[in-house]
C-alpha cells in the first residue's frame, strides 16, 4: 500500500513539474518578460519614410499578448529582409505617434503594414498571418515581386520620354 502512495505521488510530482517546466517556457512565470520595446528593431518612421526602399511598420503597445508573442517572429523577418525593407516599431499608445495610429486607423493589435514612400503605398497585412512565419514570408515575397514589376514599368516609361 505504501509502494502505491509513494507512485502516485512520484506520478503527481513528474506531471507537476512538467507542467511548471512548461509554463515558464512559454513565458507564463517569467517574471521578467520581455516587453515589445525591449527588442528596438529597425529605423524610426521618419526615417523609413524618406527612404527608397518599403518598410514593414508594426504598430505594437507592451501590455499586448499577441504583440509580445509575435516579437521573435519580427526579429527573424527583420534578420531575413534586411536588405528589402526597412523595419518600424511603432508603440501605439505612445504620445508622438497617436496622430499616425488615428490617420492609419489601427484597430487592433499587433498590426503590420508595408508602407512603400517611393509609391506612396500601403498595404496592411492579414493578422492571421503573423504567427506563421512561412505565409508571411509569402506576403513579403509577393511585395517585393510586385515592386520590382513597378519599378521595372516606371524605367521604360523614363526610357520612352527620352
Amino acid at each position: 500500500m505504501k509502494d502505491k502512495i509513494l507512485m502516485a505521488l512520484g506520478v503527481i510530482f513528474i506531471a507537476l513539474c512538467a507542467t511548471i517546466g512548461f509554463a515558464w517556457a512559454s513565458g507564463a512565470l517569467n517574471p521578467a518578460e520581455i516587453t515589445p520595446s525591449d527588442y528596438k528593431i529597425g529605423i524610426s518612421y521618419p526615417q523609413a519614410m524618406r527612404s527608397d526602399k518599403p518598410a514593414i511598420v508594426l504598430f505594437y503597445t507592451d501590455w499586448c499578448g499577441y504583440c509580445k508573442r509575435f516579437m521573435p517572429k519580427f526579429r527573424v523577418i527583420s534578420k531575413l529582409y534586411k536588405d528589402d525593407y526597412n523595419f518600424v516599431m511603432i508603440n501605439g499608445e505612445a504620445q508622438e505617434n497617436l496622430k499616425l495610429v488615428e490617420e492609419v486607423a489601427i484597430t487592433g493589435l499587433p498590426t503590420v503594414y508595408i508602407f512603400d514612400p517611393k509609391y506612396d503605398n500601403r498595404v496592411h497585412l492579414n493578422n492571421g498571418i503573423y504567427m506563421d512565419l512561412k505565409k508571411l514570408r509569402a506576403e513579403l515575397d509577393r511585395y517585393l515581386k510586385i515592386r520590382k514589376r513597378l519599378d521595372a514599368s516606371q524605367n521604360c516609361s523614363a526610357e520612352a520620354v527620352k
